[in-house]
């Protein structure tokens, strides 16, 4: 294996961890400066490179960036954005592409999206074919219209009223941005309530939006406008949070504190999966932040649909703690992991199997028999396939079990690249 990384095995772990600024959040600070007329300041921006590309792309587009000590300043061009004469590089980031579709829909001329060899691999259909009944044409390669894009952009866009087949908070948010430039109000419907990341930032910025739940969906109504110049604060990263709350849980002398998360429902669902697995999760808000304390528990396998954790980031890691619990989990409805930057479906199969669990999979559902213990894990090696979740996941495992060597780990930089970092402070 290529950029290996080796994890030793932790025999005991403390301590408090930071973890980065909210991904999610992060490029929608980005995305909604630029779109701004006047200078917005973003602090908490989150230092991977997923949001690196959108901050380049931004100033691509006509904004001006600029980092003044610890805060990011993005002017937004009083005439609006323009076409860039270069490609615009999302690089890893499936986040950056969908979102920038929709808002260069609305940028009048011809827009080109790239990214690198996993993110070229992901279906774009589901946002080319909004965009596209909304007046936009979006070009990719084959019927799933993959990477690179063309996307024609028009100063005018139609309104639509769209039902989203698979829940998913990008599209949801690639359809609202474009709806920034549309002739009327836009409507988004989803059977599965996604993160609101995108409405409640917009509503902050003065974009007039409303958000009704509907069952277990939700209905989003957006009047188009501009967003007003802003200062944002990006709280700590639930998903990032996700994997240190399951190493304090499956490790067998463990204490840590994970401080200042973002505590979107929709967000933190994977709390809630550990708590009915019997983890010792200790939860303290603090208003639109929360904390955690995870200490060592006795899991216990149970059944995980997708609509617990809505975007399914956090299913990998806790694939790991299904793998530490006692019996049998059940992950149900999981087939958007097949989509994401590798095939996490596959990836968090091979994964327990490489701990010695037996798992097996049953159309969209997977199963993991556990071990009842962390310390029953495997040592291993494995392949990361250029996915930054699973070599958190796989660093999870080998620090709670037996070690590992991890192949690939250096894509953690997309989006925590001072994981490995953190996670030796704790030892």
């Amino acid at each position: 294996m290529s950029d290996e990384q080796p994890v030793k095995a932790s025999t005991k772990l403390r301590g408090l961890v930071q973890v980065p600024g909210d991904k999610s959040s992060s490029h929608r600070a980005l995305l909604i400066s630029a779109l701004a007329s006047g200078e917005s300041v973003i602090d908490g921006l989150s230092p991977g490179a997923d949001v690196r590309a959108t901050a380049v792309i931004i100033g691509r587009l006509g904004a001006e960036v600029d980092q003044q000590g610890s805060s990011l300043h993005v002017l937004g061009p009083d005439e609006g954005l323009r076409p860039s004469t270069f490609a615009l590089d999302c690089g890893n980031s499936g986040t950056t592409m969908r979102l920038l579709a929709g808002l260069v829909s609305g940028v009048e001329g011809v827009h080109d999206l790239v990214g690198d060899a996993s993110l070229s691999a992901r279906p774009m259909d589901r946002v080319a074919v909004p965009l596209g009944l909304m007046g936009a044409v979006v070009e990719g390669g084959g019927e799933r219209v993959t990477a690179p894009l063309r996307v024609h952009g028009r100063a005018a866009l139609r309104a639509i009223d769209y039902h989203v087949p698979t829940a998913s908070a990008q599209v949801k948010s690639s359809i609202l941005f474009a709806g920034l430039r549309a002739n009327a109000r836009t409507t988004v419907r989803e059977d599965v309530r996604t993160r609101r990341t995108t409405e409640d930032m917009f509503r902050f910025a003065g974009i007039e939006i409303d958000s009704v739940d509907n069952g277990e969906g939700r209905v989003v109504t957006l009047r188009p406008g501009r967003p007003r110049a802003s200062s944002w604060f990006v709280a700590g990263d639930p998903s990032q949070a996700a994997f240190f709350s399951v190493l304090g849980a499956i490790h067998d002398d463990a204490q840590i504190e994970i401080a200042n998360i973002d505590a979107t429902p929709e967000r933190t669902g994977f709390v809630g999966v550990l708590v009915r697995m019997g983890a010792d999760l200790l939860v303290e808000p603090r208003g639109s932040q929360l904390s955690l304390r995870a200490r060592s528990s006795a899991l216990v396998g149970i059944e995980v649909h997708s609509s617990d954790v809505p975007s399914v980031d956090e299913v990998p890691v806790l694939a790991v703690a299904a793998a530490a619990a006692t019996g049998v989990s059940a992950f149900r409805d999981m087939g958007e992991l097949r989509l994401k930057e590798s095939d996490r479906f596959e990836g968090a199969l091979d994964l327990v199997r490489r701990l010695g669990c037996r798992a097996w999979a049953e159309g969209d559902d997977f199963f993991i028999e556990g071990l009842a213990s962390a310390r029953r894990f495997s040592p291993f090696e494995i392949d990361a396939h250029l996915d930054h979740r699973m070599v958190m996941a796989a660093a999870v495992a080998g620090s709670a079990g037996q070690g590992c060597v991890i192949g690939g780990a250096a894509t953690v930089s997309s989006s925590y690249p001072g994981f490995f970092s953190d996670l030796a402070a704790l030892s």
